[in-house]
């Protein structure tokens, strides 16, 4: 049985596939296996990625399913991994040099999640942004660190063990936005040997066509069954009220934030930025006080007081601006 699984959806990315199975095929490298879940692709990424399966036939299989979206994709991958853990890639991202050797390292250490660090990307290789894990670094807990649930809940940046997914019944949603939210954070709860590492192994490539960016600005909207899915499942293990301000905020960031900055960007006007405005503060009336909010940087209280007061085109501007600096 292998130690790793590295589990990789495919959906008509023939553009960038290549260069993400390049970066974790380590032809000297043991121990791990690729399961590429082909999740009905029109293009000719299948072909690609049989194409590879031929020319290392110890490392990948190819798996073909009628198209389910990416977190159908993944369930695949999880029943078909024969790891001990599991790695989840996009298939438009890829690992740094040298990042898979350290990984199958680093599994040699005892625990059942691993955080790592993400570098964000344009296709052009600009670097935007280091998404770091959770601010620590070592052994660490839920309950000792209640901030790993103001973390990315990237399921890109970490290492589980797959058990934690069989054992539990837990797997992602599909068809759905922010599958990532619904599902990781979840994990949490289940085991008490986490771990995170500073180290920075996957590169997520930013591109325009990606969901994040897309125009479809009704789908926002699915940011609030995400977080409601998320504060149920902590209200059903009987830990909501233990872990209230990290979900409270957590919420806060992502939907009275981000969701609302992305809706602001592409059009200020539209009514679902209010939507999400008065969702959240129909279930955190109260938000001010939490101490999260009251840490909060400059920037980040400026965004809220002018959502607050409505302000969805100086949202736009600002945030606008702040892109262009950066240069997305």
């Amino acid at each position: 049985m292998p130690k790793l699984s590295i589990v990789i959806p495919v959906y008509n990315v023939e553009k960038y596939l290549s260069k993400c199975l390049d970066s974790v095929i380590y032809p000297g490298l043991e121990n791990y296996e690729i399961v590429i879940v082909n999740d009905g692709s029109t293009d000719s990424s299948l072909s690609l990625a049989e194409d590879y399966a031929r020319r290392f036939t110890r490392l990948i299989r190819v798996i073909s399913t009628e198209n389910g979206g990416l977190g159908a994709a993944r369930n695949v991958g999880i029943e078909a991994a024969q790891g001990e853990f599991l790695l989840f890639m996009d298939s438009d991202d890829f690992l740094c040099d040298g990042a898979l050797p350290e990984i199958m390292e680093k599994l040699k250490e005892d625990f059942d999640i691993c955080l790592f660090d993400i570098l964000s990307v344009t296709e052009e290789g600009v670097v935007l942004d280091d998404i770091p894990r959770c601010g620590r670094e070592g052994p660490l807990s839920l309950n000792s660190w209640p901030k790993l649930l103001l973390c990315p809940p990237s399921a890109c940046n970490k290492l589980c063990r797959r058990s934690l997914f069989i054992d539990s019944g837990l797997r992602f949603p599909s068809r759905v936005w922010y599958e990532d939210l619904r599902t990781m954070p979840k994990l949490y709860l289940l085991t008490d040997k986490i771990t995170a590492t500073d180290r920075q192994w996957y590169i997520y490539v930013q591109r325009s066509g990606s969901i994040t960016r897309s125009a479809n600005l009704k789908r926002n909207l699915e940011i609030i069954e995400a977080l409601d899915d998320l504060s149920g499942y902590y209200r059903a293990m009987g830990k909501f009220d233990e872990y209230r301000n990290e979900l409270e905020y957590s919420a806060f960031y992502n939907q009275f934030l981000a969701a609302v900055v992305r809706i602001c960007l592409e059009e200020p006007g539209n009514t679902v930025a209010d939507k999400l405005r008065s969702d959240f503060l129909g279930k955190y009336p109260d938000f001010l006080k939490n101490p999260y909010v009251r840490e909060m940087p400059f920037k980040y209280r400026l965004l809220a007081r002018l959502i607050l007061l409505r302000r969805y085109r100086a949202v736009g501007l600002i945030m606008g601006l702040n892109e262009r600096l950066k240069g997305k």
